[in-house]
């Protein structure tokens, strides 16, 4: 079992509110977790850099979602990218999670591991974009493989380097998130730039790991054929990794989070694809002889 460090106590005055925020690590899907309350900022990022403690937006337990089986999905606090059809923007700024021990992780994995076991299933990083916490994640990855538990990473692979190709050997599947296969288009849709995402499909394909990408259709953002033609051109790059591609039609859930977080929402009027929408994707990708969802 890893060791955690002994970690210095922010005095009380130095919290926005001590009491708020210490009820906050009992919520938001974190109950169960031993929570470090309390760090002052030398040690937080201290820990942060080691791996020490990863900042946790929530986690779950569900079946077929997030990967094969049973699995546990941790959503991480932290992303670069500002997508447009965010469903959790409150999982953008690392600040906003909760620190938790590696120990209490990989201790709840391992209070879980007949299970996955029993359904093909196990541990996926989400977010967020959990490749933001690198020490982190490979850490509670590399202990789980050790257990024989399934490791899932999803991610848009914008943050490319930030992980070592020791790192990447420890995951089993990534779904990977093509988000456009346009350079402009990926940057209106993210803010960010689509390179990046294609040169780690590439890294994660040479090394093995499995690839189920995801493609969400925005009716008059991401739908064009030759967009979509393009998102395709760029999975062939993944060769045989690429296992299936899953398109996932745009819906209006996170809607609410930005109303409540006071953001201007940029779909507020945007409407989901129409069977007739989703099919013609669908049947582009099967051209090109994917197996697709």
């Amino acid at each position: 079992m890893s060791q955690v460090m002994e970690f210095h106590t922010t005095r009380p005055h130095m919290l926005k509110d001590s009491k708020e925020y210490q009820s906050q690590t009992l919520m938001g899907g974190l109950s169960g977790f031993e929570s470090p309350v309390g760090l002052d900022r030398r040690d937080r990022l201290r820990a942060l850099k080691t791996g020490d403690i990863g900042f946790v937006h929530s986690w779950d337990i569900n079946t077929a979602v997030d990967g094969p089986g049973t699995r546990m999905t941790v959503f991480m606090s932290g992303c670069p990218l500002r997508c447009q059809y965010c469903q959790n923007p409150d999982t953008w700024k690392m600040r906003d999670g909760q620190p938790v021990y590696l120990s209490a992780m990989i201790d709840k994995i391992d209070r879980y591991k007949e299970l996955f076991k029993a359904t093909g299933g196990g541990i996926t990083f989400s977010g967020g974009e959990s490749m933001m916490q690198p020490a982190f994640v490979s850490r509670v990855f590399r202990a789980a493989k050790e257990m024989g538990v399934h490791t899932c990473l999803d991610t848009s692979g914008f943050l490319n380097r930030n992980y070592t190709d020791e790192m990447i050997k420890d995951i089993d599947l990534c779904l990977l998130d093509v988000k456009s296969g346009d350079e402009a288009t990926y940057k209106e849709v993210t803010g960010g730039v689509l390179q990046p995402t294609i040169d780690f499909g590439k890294r994660i394909a040479s090394l093995g790991t499995k690839i189920w990408v995801r493609f969400v259709l925005v009716p008059g953002l991401t739908d064009s054929f030759e967009n979509v033609e393009k998102v395709a051109g760029i999975c062939e790059q993944f060769g045989d990794a690429v296992e299936h591609i899953d398109v996932l039609g745009f819906h209006q859930l996170g809607r609410p989070k930005w109303h409540e977080m006071r953001i201007p929402y940029p779909l507020e009027d945007a409407k989901g694809p129409s069977a007739q929408l989703k099919q013609r994707v669908v049947k582009q990708f099967e051209d090109h002889g994917f197996v697709v969802y």
